[in-house]
């Protein structure tokens, strides 16, 4: 069985996608927000979701 099955996931906070835990956030996980560098710079265009 893939060792990858059992990695913890987040929601990224701009582009809503899911994205998996990875060995270089292993001390900041807690901290991670954003799925990549493009979405930490696009933080201010927050996806709107509608209620």
């Amino acid at each position: 069985m893939p060792h990858h099955l059992n990695r913890p996931t987040k929601i990224c906070k701009v582009c809503g996608l899911s994205f998996q835990w990875r060995k270089k956030w292993e001390h900041v996980w807690e901290n991670v927000l954003y799925c990549s560098e493009k979405c930490r710079r696009n933080r201010n265009q927050i996806k709107q979701t509608s209620p």
